[in-house]
């Protein structure tokens, strides 16, 4: 029998030189090998979760990063809207236009095309993603963001496609462990430090409850830190009182 210290550097070698087959992708997909050598960035930063996004690298993605109005009215709707990348590759025009071609005040998420099919969300447009909505001449019907192969031009963007070209737009600027999730967690995250009540988030999010949204949230050490300071109250150590200091022999 040979030693697995043989047999996975021969495998390695293999699979370098030539594309594996759909077996051996379909195998690999379902370990941990296959994520370290094909995955072109890992989630290493929190946990295994897409990261959050900071001002200066959401300004970056979009005034440098994204090159066409298509791209940045895509992504900018799953950060302005927190919604999943399919959400918003299915999106269709109907839902975000009206039928004199105006934008609306809500966007609508159909409750088909939601994950779980929970229930349709209405989703008020912002200021920023209704001027990369005005930027961006789509389609007349159906999609919003149709399909950019030419033998599916009547299907919607497909989504793992989207996340793919986002990946690469990322890495390009120089922004690793990012995904298309981490718009979605950028926004939920923000609307949690600014003190908005998680049921408000959840209606906006579309989870199923307040534990599933939780695990989207991002809580900064600087956030801890403040949490830890309002104990300082609970302190054990005493006051002098003014009737203390006047006692005579008090230095």
């Amino acid at each position: 029998m040979r030693s697995p210290s043989k047999t996975y550097p021969l495998l390695n070698r293999r699979i370098k030189k030539s594309p594996p087959t759909d077996a051996v992708m379909q195998y690999l997909r379902q370990t941990l090998w296959y994520r370290v050598e094909y995955t072109p960035s890992m989630k290493i930063e929190g946990h295994g979760q897409a990261k959050i996004f900071t001002q200066e690298e959401i300004e970056l993605l979009f005034n440098e990063g994204l090159q066409s109005d298509r791209d940045r009215a895509l992504f900018g709707v799953c950060l302005y809207t927190a919604c999943r990348i399919a959400e918003a590759c299915s999106l269709k025009v109907i839902d975000v236009f009206t039928p004199a071609g105006v934008i609306r005040s809500e966007m609508i998420i159909r409750k088909g095309n939601t994950k779980g099919k929970l229930g349709t969300r209405t989703i008020p447009i912002i200021q920023e993603l209704r001027l990369l909505l005005e930027t961006y001449e789509h389609p007349s019907l159906p999609y919003l963001f149709p399909s950019r192969h030419l033998n599916h031009c009547w299907k919607h963007a497909n989504p793992e496609a989207a996340s793919h070209l986002f990946q690469e737009t990322c890495e390009k600027v120089g922004i690793i462990c990012a995904s298309t999730h981490s718009l979605r967690r950028s926004a939920l995250t923000q609307m949690s430090n600014a003190g908005i009540p998680l049921r408000i988030i959840q209606e906006i999010s579309g989870h199923r409850n307040l534990e599933q949204l939780q695990k989207y949230l991002e809580v900064r050490p600087d956030q801890v830190r403040g949490a830890l300071s309002a104990l300082s109250t609970l302190s054990y150590i005493r006051k002098l009182t003014l009737t203390a200091a006047l006692r005579p022999g008090f230095d």
